[in-house]
């Protein structure tokens, strides 16, 4: 079975007001001092109301579960040490006038001489799956059969509706701002690893982005660790929501990768297909249809979510999970559908509350 690793960033509000606060450095170091995080799990991001955390590998889902729930309710501990709360919102719903300061360093100083206003905008938070691989060549051959199924991955995910204290219109807000980089989006198909590696070097030695640390496509292969990397999904409010999405993304490379996966072929999807399959889901999230890759068109979401946990049946646990998971999304909706909700209800102080509550250990915030 493949090995699982997740990355989430989250972000860093005011209790208050629910805007971002520049932070960062002051939790990491409040975040050294909490005995349930090890060095190297909090990690900085672009600007500076913005943390990251890795888990270590893992052979189950469950065991993503636990080091989640771990690091979210320490992180957590730090955040409110400093007088802010941690929030695992993919869009700040709300902001100040002035922008969030980038996080001092070479790199980001870099990106944001390159692209100001792009940088400023960037209060977003993505959820990171890694699947550890063999070699390159299974790893490009996951990215090309994965590339259908992000469509459902976006819907399935989204959970930043809110920027600038307003309904933006879309479920995953996330998924349009960042497609707005040069390399981004739904990853282009490959003949094989040596393709892949010869046209990603290309954008580099052309000058076109500065390294590959600015591919940013929504599947791409890690320069780092012998993984894919599905970056689609917003990070999740609850962590049960986020161990769903890790369990989905390996049961459905487990799947891909094995001859039962022969069937309606989503090889024929134009590119076009799939580009808009995503803004469509960007857009209405679970709200409305959602694109069904092995139907090659759009469906109720009850029967799209039908088709991808028939189609992950076979893979054990994973699949019973997948099950079960969905279909508390489709009772209770996605973290866009919940955000949307409490703002309805609560306004902003009611819906920074909940994104805190959801956040840390599933309600249980520190104090």
């Amino acid at each position: 079975m493949l090995t699982l690793g997740v990355e989430e960033e989250y972000l860093l509000l005011d209790p208050a007001t629910g805007t971002p606060v520049a932070r960062a450095a002051q939790v990491r170091r409040a975040a050294d001092l909490q005995p349930a995080l090890a060095d190297g799990e909090v990690q900085r991001e672009l600007l500076q109301a913005q943390l990251e955390i890795a888990t270590p590998v893992c052979h189950a889902p469950e065991e993503i579960g636990g080091h989640l729930r771990r690091m979210r309710h320490a992180l957590g501990r730090a955040a409110a040490q400093d007088g802010c709360v941690l929030a695992a919102c993919a869009s700040a719903p709300f902001t100040d006038r002035l922008p969030v300061p980038v996080t001092d360093t070479v790199r980001y100083r870099s990106m944001h001489g390159d692209a100001p206003r792009l940088t400023d905008e960037q209060l977003i938070c993505g959820m990171h799956v890694h699947l550890g691989i063999p070699d390159r060549s299974t790893g490009v051959t996951l990215l090309n059969a994965l590339r259908p199924w992000l469509p459902l991955l976006v819907a399935l995910a989204a959970n930043s509706p809110l920027s600038q204290g307003a309904d933006t219109g879309f479920a995953s807000w996330r998924t349009v701002v960042f497609g707005r980089w040069a390399v981004s989006g739904m990853p282009p198909s490959f003949e094989d690893a040596t393709d892949y590696d010869r046209r990603t070097r290309s954008l580099v030695e052309n000058r076109l982005i500065p390294d590959t640390g600015q591919i940013y496509w929504h599947i791409r292969l890690s320069e780092r660790y012998p993984t894919v990397e599905i970056r689609a999904m917003d990070v999740q409010l609850r962590a049960d929501e986020a161990v769903l999405l890790a369990a989905t993304v390996r049961a459905l490379a487990a799947r891909l990768l094995t001859p039962a996966a022969a069937g309606p072929s989503t090889a024929a999807i134009p590119p076009e297909t799939l580009d808009a399959a995503l803004w469509h889901s960007a857009r209405h999230g679970c709200a409305a249809e959602v694109f069904d890759p092995l139907q090659g068109g759009l469906r109720p979401v009850r029967d799209a979510f039908a088709t991808l946990v028939d189609f992950t049946a076979a893979a054990g646990e994973d699949g019973v999970q997948i099950g079960s998971g969905l279909e508390r999304i489709l009772r209770e909706g996605n973290g866009a559908a919940r955000q949307l909700g409490e703002l309805r209800r609560g306004g902003r102080e009611g819906l920074t509350g909940m994104i805190v509550d959801q956040t840390v250990a599933g309600g249980d915030r520190p104090r």
